[in-house]
């Protein structure tokens, strides 16, 4: 079932322009599949989708790849890190804690990268719709998050 729903989900956000996991539910039910969105947001990070602008303003889920579809880490990487730069908008430290704000239904994709990049330097991180919360050791460790994510945005 879970192969099943995921595989019906690259489908869709091929097809569709979908920007939202509640768009993608709707998607999901009209085509026979009942998720809640907890499950479509494992599902999400389980197939490593990343929300990128558009041209158009408009934001949308894919897979890291090519125009094409074919594989290509180095573009990847570059949507990721896009998608990463252009939606922070601050980013500040107080003691062990970042609090970094995002655009909207952007947090869990800018989380994302995080965990991926900033492993070392962070216990943990918490994200909502255009807030994260980061849980570092130390002061230092936050300061020095805060300047690396300042630096990665310009």
């Amino acid at each position: 079932m879970k192969k099943n729903r995921q595989d019906k989900i690259l489908e869709l956000i091929a097809r569709y322009p979908i920007g939202t996991q509640d768009d993608l539910i709707d998607y999901l039910n009209e085509h026979g599949y009942h998720a809640t969105q907890a499950t479509v947001s494992r599902d999400i990070r389980a197939l490593k989708l990343i929300k990128v602008l558009m041209e158009d303003g408009t934001y949308r889920y894919i897979l890291p790849k090519t125009q094409s579809g074919s594989a290509d880490p180095a573009m990847a990487k570059l949507n990721y890190h896009k998608a990463y730069a252009d939606s922070i908008l601050s980013v500040a430290y107080a003691m062990n804690n970042v609090v970094i704000k995002t655009t909207p239904g952007m947090a869990s994709a800018v989380a994302l990268m995080l965990d991926h990049t900033n492993h070392d330097m962070m216990l943990g991180t918490v994200a909502g719709d255009d807030t994260i919360i980061v849980v570092t050791r130390s002061t230092e460790e936050s300061r020095a998050l805060s300047d690396s994510i300042e630096a990665q945005r310009r």
